[in-house]
């Protein structure tokens, strides 16, 4: 019986998979009212440039899947952290429209074709055969506490550099204290990356991870499983939620009425459920059914975009406002969180986790492309009116429900058998 890798080799993982989408995304969730006035970009544009970023992330997916499969996955996470780190210098000197765009589309290279993959792939090969819920929800819970740590410590810098109070702050005041949060960001990734390089190697990992090769016929095989088919459709509906979080600190602003660094701060709370979700299902997944919960986690994801979408959410309902932001939270995570975990209920071989993964990606992140250009027209077309951020959630209500009934499916058709196995 093989021996799992150390815990440390998890937290690794963690770290990493969260640190190499800090500046692309992170960033960009927590000060959104900010990076759109400093980089002077509209809803739609900041949209665009995650657009880029998810047409190159799907060309990624295809050819980093295979990849994965053969490399040993410390190399590839380390190197993707160093070079995304790169990429913010070019983020800090606040670049045009066009260049951002481009770098964007750097990002969708570093993080997901060097990436992606191996950091899934390391996660099941620790999680083993017994733990695959309490592997996926430790990672997933794990990096959004990697994040809300970022966050805490991206307002607390921005607070620091900050000359003037927030509401009366200048444009170059603002632009000038998130520089600063910029390059901590990107320092810290960089010392990740050579703790990944240095630490996170296990004989036993490498060798399963080595060992193996992928061929044309091992994608054929892949495509086979209904259950990756089901998978793409459920990843697909979870990711949405997840981008959709991306505004809860402009909603906060321009709906509850808050200042930049409130706003961000909101954000941050938002980063904190995802650890304590996250964490929570996963620990529970193993013991109960898997599939089940994560069939809850779009209901409960369905009630919190029911109640954005409806107007029962005032600037002087603040109670109602962070009630719902934790019911979407939950749902939102805890998918996160299980997503991956029910590979091995869906019966895809361990062997084949690598291209399983590049190929579900290539649909299930297609959000990537068109989920921040949505909510940025509806938005847009609504500037500072509480009508467009409704509209965002009415998208969030129907791709959860369609991501229920697909988990719904999958639960009777693999999470019942599953258990008649085990039991």
């Amino acid at each position: 019986m093989n021996q799992r890798a150390p815990w440390y080799y998890l937290l690794l993982l963690i770290l990493a998979g969260e640190a190499v989408f800090i500046l692309p995304f992170v960033l960009p969730r927590i000060f959104r009212p900010t990076v759109l006035d400093v980089f002077q970009l509209d809803n739609v544009q900041l949209g665009l440039c995650f657009s880029v970023y998810g047409i190159v992330a799907m060309v990624s997916y295809i050819f980093g899947g295979p990849l994965a499969d053969k490399y040993p996955p410390r190399k590839l996470i380390a190197i993707a952290l160093w070079m995304t780190a790169l990429g913010g210098l070019l983020f800090a000197q606040y670049p045009s429209f066009a260049i951002t765009k481009l770098l964007y589309g750097y990002w969708g290279f570093t993080t997901i074709f060097l990436f992606w993959a191996p950091m899934i792939k390391a996660t099941r090969v620790w999680g083993g055969d017994a733990s695959q819920g309490k592997a996926f929800g430790f990672l997933d819970g794990g990096r959004g506490l990697t994040g809300a740590l970022f966050g805490i410590l991206g307002v607390f810098v921005f607070s620091i550099f900050l000359m003037e109070a927030p509401d009366i702050a200048s444009l170059t005041d603002r632009k000038n204290a998130f520089t600063y949060v910029i390059y901590v960001a990107s320092g810290i990734i960089v010392l990740i990356g050579f703790l990944v390089w240095f630490f996170m190697k296990t004989a036993q990992t490498e060798q399963q991870i080595n060992a193996e090769r992928i061929s044309w016929e091992d994608v054929r095989q892949v495509l086979k499983l209904p259950s990756v088919w089901l998978l793409m459709v459920i990843i697909l509906c979870g990711y949405v939620g997840y981008k959709i979080t991306d505004i809860i600190s402009q909603y906060a602003e321009e709906v509850m009425g808050y200042n930049q660094v409130d706003s961000a701060t909101v954000g941050t709370i938002l980063q904190f459920m995802r650890p304590t979700v996250g964490i929570t299902f996963g620990l529970i997944a193993d013991k109960l059914k898997i599939t089940w919960l994560l069939f809850l986690s779009f209901l409960l994801t369905l009630i919190g975009g029911v109640l954005f979408a409806s107007s029962v959410i005032e600037p002087d309902t603040t109670i109602l406002f962070f009630m719902s932001v934790v019911v979407v939270a939950c749902g939102v995570y805890a998918c996160r969180a299980l997503y991956f975990g029910v590979m091995q209920v869906g019966q895809i071989p361990l062997g084949l986790t690598g291209t399983t993964v590049g190929l579900i990606s290539l649909i299930g992140f297609t959000p990537d492309i068109f989920a921040g250009p949505a909510y940025g027209v509806l938005l847009d077309a609504n500037p500072g009116e509480e009508i467009g951020h409704q509209y965002v959630f009415l998208m969030l209500s129907a791709f959860s429900l369609v991501g229920a009934v697909a988990a719904l499916i999958y639960h009777y058709k693999y999470g019942r058998k599953a258990l008649s196995r085990t039991s």
